[in-house]
């Protein structure tokens, strides 16, 4: 399981490579700048991280995501060529990312039964199942089939919100238990997510995503933990054992759902 999951890295860094070298001057200033794609922690975190695991990464990946230059909102002048190498490159993610969601499922399957054992939490298994068949979910949108492509698509800001309390629940258990005050805090972030959750959930849909809802507040100061998290972890003021680039992970993912909240 180990070289298939080297397997999967591999050729994600190739659909990444090729995803960025199509994205010169198409993407849009606002998401290049919104921290997603790249932090000012990513470069360092990554070097620590590839250090402390053995797991060579191609930085190289990261150095051209931060060149890469954007455009504003009016849409961009799309050649056919272009428009043809990103739908072939849809396909090619869709493929691959089929073959990565079969392979979490086993490897949940295999942990649930006690047939493999992980260092990793089964719903930290979970959560990353659930982004990856979101991730499908996308490209299956962009590739026009069928109306969001799966249910996955509908109610952004509940996928959202569960992601981040359960990011909270994996920064409160991850860290070392003389950590007591970043620990209630983490739980305090949990709590504060399920609340949201549970409103939401009862709430009616013309509500989802409105100032009222509390999650664009909410996912700021949780963002502001987070990117404090990583300076700390990188800087190896903090006990724990959450890897750098783990770290900045998740402080990119908050940056990605606060760009959403704010459009």
């Amino acid at each position: 399981m180990a070289r298939e999951a080297e397997f999967f890295l591999r050729q994600f860094e190739r659909i990444l490579s090729r995803a960025i070298t199509l994205s010169q001057g198409v993407v849009r200033c606002c998401v290049l700048d919104s921290g997603e794609v790249v932090t000012e922690f990513t470069d360092c975190a990554e070097q620590q991280t590839q250090r402390l695991t053995g797991i060579r990464i191609d930085r190289a990946l990261t150095a051209r995501a931060l060149r890469l230059r954007g455009r504003e909102c009016a849409e961009p002048d799309m050649r056919r060529d272009l428009a043809m190498q990103v739908r072939q490159l849809n396909r090619d993610a869709l493929a691959l990312v089929e073959r990565l969601i079969a392979f979490k499922e086993r490897l949940l399957s295999g942990v649930g039964s006690c047939d493999v054992f992980t260092a990793n939490y089964p719903l930290l298994i979970e959560h990353i199942l659930r982004e990856a068949r979101l991730y499908r979910a996308y490209i299956l949108q962009m590739l026009g089939r069928g109306e969001y492509a799966c249910r996955e698509l509908q109610n952004s800001e509940l996928f959202w919100n569960r992601i981040m309390m359960e990011h909270a629940l994996f920064i409160c258990g991850l860290l070392d238990p003389t950590e007591c005050e970043l620990i209630e805090t983490s739980n305090g972030f949990a709590a504060d997510y399920k609340r949201l959750l549970e409103t939401s959930a009862a709430a009616n849909d013309r509500m989802m995503g409105s100032a009222d809802s509390g999650a664009l507040e909410l996912t700021e100061k949780f963002r502001d933990f987070k990117r404090a998290g990583v300076a700390g972890i990188e800087a190896c003021k903090i006990r724990s054992i959450i890897l750098p680039l783990l770290a900045d992970h998740v402080l990119r993912e908050a940056n990605h759902y606060i760009r959403i909240l704010e459009e």
